[in-house]
């Protein structure tokens, strides 16, 4: 390492630091690669860490064997990189946000008499079109709302038919198709909408008159979808009676650190007045650092594809890099974007709102990662486990080979991100390589999570560390399997006990321990999606062969009517007639008799 140390280039670029069995320690960037990695140390009279450097540099310092690094052409680079790598690589003393989500935008496009309000979570091509939001819940009950309050053209394949349908019979539509309004009339009611979006109390006002007549009309199941577009449009922001003097649109940041997780606030306001906000919590508080939060939140929320980004982004705190991310912001949106931290007036206000909710989430949610405390010091894990990701995989002698994976994340099943994979390899250990493999690849889209649990023993655990490390990604494993009684491990409760493999060894605790429970429930869960999937593949294969098995019909054949019938069940149905269009006469004959 000295000798790396001793011939760095003044270059910009990217830093890893690794331990001696080659695993990432730290991801860094520089605008000089010689001084930033020089001021870690101090040569003389041997290589040692500088004592100024925080606790948990320190602490990393004392672990690295090995120092890797990237040249790029600037500084700029170098942080994008950075950021990049953090997020496909997982390095141990990083911390890594987890919130990626792209958020969905309502967009009005004027270049149509009689436009259409939509969603979309990207930006579009063309220059008359305007968006509303970003909206991170909420976004389609208030589209909705717009549609049910207001008489607008209610569906894209409507203005199509030239004539008026059952929407204009019941008032929701004013039949443009028919000419029966004009544009410019039409355009008024479309200014009553956009105002509606920013503004929403007379929004909320109508929507609650119309669910009082369709209750009073009995049709409680319609009144019961209001209500709940009025619940999901409510909660879409903050309440706050801050107004700015200018209809300005700003975005404000705030970040703050809790004793178990540190939460990131944001708030979205548009022409004064906030349309929406969000929140969401991260790991690694133990090493905090404001800087690197702050610059990961930003540059990932405003990806290359954002429909609209304001020229002004608050932040609660002053960090580092806010001027080089202001630069790579305003040469990605093509405008000038400036960063900056109020200190008085309604900005600092709009601030101080922002950090009394990450204070009272911090508060709400103090207690929900005490099962996940309690694991990471069971297992000796590098990170609290706020996010897990369990592994099965399901076969029947050879056929309809799949595998599943299922996360939990901050105390729930995120069903929205579990993963099906179809399998090829024939014995178990093959089939958790390739699905592993395959997630692996998916890091820098899909970021690592804090822990993977496999269902299996030892040769599952050392697979998982073998692919991670080859990769160069820091993350927790552990796996677990059923004591094998008679040479057969047996999954009937109470047949056997349930083991623990960890990379320190293997682990056995008492039935009753809540702590293997919450082990077990991770693992029975892959195990049910795994199993449901496969039992749905298998019927699927069994309904293959048994077409396949009838004279006359081949594989191509079989492609073709369910590239056509989409599921087997629909070919069992179709007619001959249906059958005929898509094949021939004979192939309908061979499978409907007729």
């Amino acid at each position: 390492m000295r000798a790396t140390l001793q011939n760095l280039p003044n270059s910009a670029g990217v830093y890893k630091y690794l331990d001696k069995q080659g695993r990432l320690l730290y991801v860094g960037k520089a605008k000089n690669l010689k001084n930033r990695l020089k001021s870690y140390w101090h040569f003389t009279p041997h290589l040692t860490p500088n004592p100024t450097q925080s606790p948990r540099i320190l602490k990393m310092l004392g672990e690295a064997e090995h120092i890797e690094y990237l040249v790029v052409a600037s500084e700029e680079d170098a942080l994008i990189l950075e950021n990049s790598l953090i997020k496909q690589l997982n390095p141990k003393y990083n911390i890594l946000l987890r919130d990626d989500k792209t958020y969905p935008y309502i967009y009005l496009d004027t270049t149509t008499p009689y436009p259409r309000f939509e969603l979309t979570r990207t930006l579009l091509a063309g220059s008359h079109i305007t968006y509303y939001g970003p909206f991170p819940t909420g976004g389609k009950a208030l589209l909705d709302a717009l549609y049910e309050i207001y008489p607008l053209v209610q569906k894209k394949s409507c203005l199509k038919e030239g004539k008026a349908c059952l929407f204009y019979q019941i008032k929701k539509c004013l039949a443009p198709c028919e000419g029966r309004i004009t544009p410019e009339a039409y355009h008024a009611i479309i200014t009553q909408a956009q105002e509606a979006i920013l503004r929403r109390k007379p929004l909320i006002t109508a929507l609650e008159a119309r669910m009082g007549d369709l209750a009073v009309q009995e049709r409680y199941e319609e009144a019961g979808s209001i209500r709940d577009m009025i619940g999901a449009i409510s909660t879409l922001s903050l309440h706050s009676t801050i107004d700015l003097a200018k209809a300005m649109d700003l975005d404000i940041f705030a970040i703050e650190n809790g004793d178990e997780r540190g939460v990131i606030v944001k708030l979205f306001m548009r022409g004064g007045k906030i349309i929406s906000s969000d929140h969401s919590y991260f790991r690694h508080t133990h090493i905090f650092e404001p800087n690197e939060v702050y610059r990961q939140a930003i540059l990932e929320f405003y990806h290359p594809d954002t429909p609209t980004i304001p020229q002004e982004i608050v932040t609660a705190h002053p960090f580092e890099d806010s001027q080089q991310v202001a630069q790579i912001l305003s040469k990605r949106f093509g405008k000038k974007i400036t960063l900056l931290t109020p200190q008085r007036g309604a900005k600092a206000k709009l601030v101080t709102l922002a950090q009394q909710n990450c204070q009272e989430l911090l508060r709400t949610k103090g207690g929900d990662s005490l099962i996940e405390q309690r694991i990471a010091d069971l297992l000796n894990l590098s990170a609290i486990p706020y996010r897990v990701e369990s592994f099965d995989n399901s076969h029947m002698m050879g056929v309809a080979t799949v595998g599943g994976m299922v996360v939990w994340s901050e105390g729930a099943w995120q069903k929205g991100a579990y993963r099906r994979y179809q399998l090829h390899h024939k014995d178990e250990y093959g089939q958790m390589h390739e699905m592993l493999s395959r997630r692996i690849a998916k890091f820098e889209q899909e970021p690592a999570p804090d822990l993977w649990i496999l269902d299996g023993g030892d040769a599952n655990l050392n697979l998982a560390r073998k692919l991670l490390h080859e990769a160069g990604v820091h993350l927790d494993v552990i796996a677990i399997a059923k004591a094998k009684l008679d040479a057969k491990a047996h999954r009937a409760k109470g047949s056997a006990k349930d083991l623990l493999y960890t990379p320190e060894g293997l682990l056995e605790l008492k039935p009753n321990d809540r702590r293997l429970h919450w082990i077990q429930r991770q693992r029975d869960e892959a195990h049910r999606y795994a199993i449901t999937y496969h039992q749905n593949s298998k019927r699927k294969a069994d309904k293959s062969i048994k077409l396949l098995n009838k004279k006359g019909i081949g594989k191509a054949t079989l492609k073709k009517l369910i590239d056509y019938f989409g599921t087997f069940e629909a070919i069992e149905n179709a007619s001959a007639e249906e059958i005929a269009l898509v094949t021939n006469r004979k192939i309908a004959t061979i499978l409907t008799g007729k």
